[in-house]
């Protein structure tokens, strides 16, 4: 019978056949100490492109809400605005009203499927270059490279004991980040107020108390995030990187490290010879400027959100041995693996079953709210039966039903509009609510509002052909009919 190892937990390795006390009492914690990640600047395509992606958006974050759009009198002017106490969702020419939040799913759709298009052609790209997690890190980073110096000097700083110089870098680059923050904060509030006004009245203790709440609250989370936890936010916060994985092919472009050229990798010194060696000189350049901190030579790893700044440094040092750049490059898993074998890589093809899919989804999904858009009505009107009584019978004999009728006027102009009650012959109606127009079966459609009316409407019993009828309540302004609901008018039974 073979004897068991016992293991010990607390150090992790095996006791002595038999069991017998531990080696050393030292306890072993299963958390392992966050170690700090020092990006090292770099200069290349890619980090352009970082850059104007960073800068361009944030300036438009920060700036949209003060940005102006005239839609006439009595109407907000900010061109971006959720405007919760009217109902209204303003962005420059387009209004959305709470009975149209299906625009807003619709948005919300084309925000999913473009993002699995993207992921299924270049994979974690949004991550790398728009995802506000990455936009925010950076931002934080160029205020830090700035008080503290590059990757070395800020190691260094980290390194020494605490003196004058150290305390204020430090101090004015937390200072700095609280401002970022505050201002992140602040300018998402202005979305959701008039941007001026909440500006004027934010310090002097005027704005709303929801303000405040949320501006605080993004301060403190901005400042988390992006300041002291970075790259743990996308590794072990964020479900991306795991959602992706169901997304990606053997034909999605990827940074990769193209190992079969880049192997065996050795230093090398000028006038050594590159026969019988990689392109590789282990120089670790990829490793330094990458915000993850991690290896890309040990091929795909969840923590790569595809920013492609190790593509920068490698091509760089390539540049100053003398290889040909693309050591690290995009590229696909399929061309790593025929590479290998000995086979020509073939073109990156973007037209697959996958993409294809996704791509039919956007145009539809697309479509559709385009449609929507270009066809939906400037004045809408519901009708309600109501639930107190079906119907009246009235000394006369007659049959009465009453209905609440709601008109939904979208322009910024009063309409004056006939309303007219079709399918019961006979039938006669009076609005409440009307004031003088009511005897002229006219009513008035207030400007960017909602009106709502009590409809009585009265038909000789001998009209109904049963207890049931459908009838429409119509608007009309000129001959031109402009919205019209269905309902039923309630008898008693045949």
């Amino acid at each position: 019978m073979a004897t068991a190892t016992l293991i010990d937990l607390r150090k992790g390795r095996g006791a002595p056949p038999g069991g017998g006390p531990p080696q050393d009492d030292e306890p072993v914690t299963l958390y392992e100490k966050r170690k700090q990640i020092y990006p090292k600047l770099v200069s290349g395509p890619f980090r352009t492109i970082k850059w104007v992606l960073l800068f361009g958006s944030l300036g438009i974050y920060y700036l949209l809400p003060f940005l102006r759009w005239d839609r006439g009198p009595g109407a907000p002017d900010q061109a971006v605005l959720a405007d919760f106490s009217a109902g209204r969702f303003y962005a420059f020419g387009l209004e959305i009203w709470p009975q149209e939040v299906y625009y807003i799913t619709g948005l919300l759709i084309l925000a999913a499927v473009g993002l699995f298009l993207v992921t299924a052609l270049f994979g974690r790209v949004w991550c790398g270059y728009f995802c506000p997690q990455t936009v925010w890190t950076d931002l934080f980073i160029v205020v830090e490279r700035f008080f503290e110096g590059d990757r070395n000097a800020r190691m260094k700083l980290d390194k020494a004991p605490w003196s004058f110089n150290k305390l204020w870098r430090k101090g004015a680059k937390h200072a700095v980040w609280l401002l970022v923050s505050f201002a992140t904060g602040g300018a998402f509030v202005l979305y959701w107020h008039d941007a001026r006004s909440l500006a004027e009245t934010f310090f002097t203790g005027e704005a709303p108390m929801t303000a405040y709440a949320f501006a605080g609250i993004l301060t403190l989370t901005t400042y988390a995030l992006a300041g002291t936890m970075r790259e743990q936010v996308c590794t072990y916060m964020c479900p991306w990187p795991r959602i992706q994985a169901a997304l990606i092919d053997r034909k999605t472009l990827a940074v990769t490290y193209r190992a079969e050229r880049g192997e065996p990798r050795a230093p090398h010194k000028k006038g050594d010879t590159w026969d019988g060696r990689g392109d590789c000189i282990d120089c670790t350049q990829c490793v330094t400027v990458c915000p993850m901190g991690i290896d890309i030579r040990n091929g795909p790893q969840l923590e790569c959100i595809q920013c492609a700044l190790c593509i920068d440094a490698c091509n760089g040092v390539m540049k100053k041995v003398g290889r040909p750049a693309g050591l690290i490059a995009y590229d696909t898993d399929e061309n790593e693996a025929l590479r290998h074998a000995g086979k020509p890589s073939k073109p990156f093809r973007p037209l697959r079953s996958r993409t294809v899919l996704y791509a039919g989804v956007f145009a539809l999904t697309g479509s559709i709210m385009v449609f929507g858009l270009a066809t939906r009505s400037s004045i809408e009107l519901s009708a309600l039966k109501d639930r107190a009584l079906p119907f009246v019978r009235l000394a006369s004999g007659d049959i009465r039903n009453a209905y609440t009728i709601k008109v939904v006027n979208k322009q910024h102009v009063q309409r004056d509009v006939a309303l007219s009650v079709e399918g019961l012959p006979g039938a006669t109606f009076e609005l409440i609510g009307a004031g003088d127009n009511a005897m002229a079966n006219h009513l008035v459609a207030e400007p960017d509002a909602v009106d709502t009316y009590r409809l009585l409407v009265t038909a000789p019993a001998s009209a109904l052909a049963s207890d049931t009828t459908s009838i429409n309540v119509t608007l009309s302004d000129a001959g031109e009919t402009l919205a019209t609901a269905s309902t039923r008018f309630l008898g008693p039974e045949r």
